[in-house]
């Protein structure tokens, strides 16, 4: 795919090497003025549905079971899919979420969904 996809909390501080910033969440981050999130994209189509996200809860146990029906509706939703490999072959992306937990959201979900896919993923530091 060329560039590489991190994922980091919409809470941390913008960097100069996040490439293209994309909120993957549906619903707008809590406390989180719009210019300050230096967003390039809000790609609410890709999170997950409303009926998933809750059933999910962020149960570190259901995580599993999660990330494979995440990945049913994604493989449901390609348009937004190809909206983010387009970016991916023009720059470096960053996901951003806003869940507390950084191994059970969305957004490390979708970067494993991502990589399954011919994407390049890693954690930002």
């Amino acid at each position: 795919m060329g560039h590489t996809i991190r994922i980091k909390r919409i809470y941390e501080a913008p960097a100069s090497d996040d490439g293209a910033r994309v909120l993957v969440d549906r619903i707008w981050p809590r406390g989180v003025k719009r210019d300050d999130a230096r967003l390039d994209l809000w790609l609410k189509d890709i999170a997950p549905s409303t009926e998933l996200r809750k059933w999910f809860g962020h149960e570190p146990e259901r995580f599993a079971e999660f990330k494979r029906r995440y990945g049913k509706e994604l493989d449901g939703n390609p348009d937004p899919v190809a909206q983010l490999r387009e970016l991916a072959q023009r720059r470096d992306l960053t996901l951003l979420y806003s869940a507390h937990d950084e191994r059970h959201n969305q957004a490390v979900a979708l970067a494993e969904y991502l990589g399954e896919h011919g994407f390049r993923a890693e954690r930002a530091d």
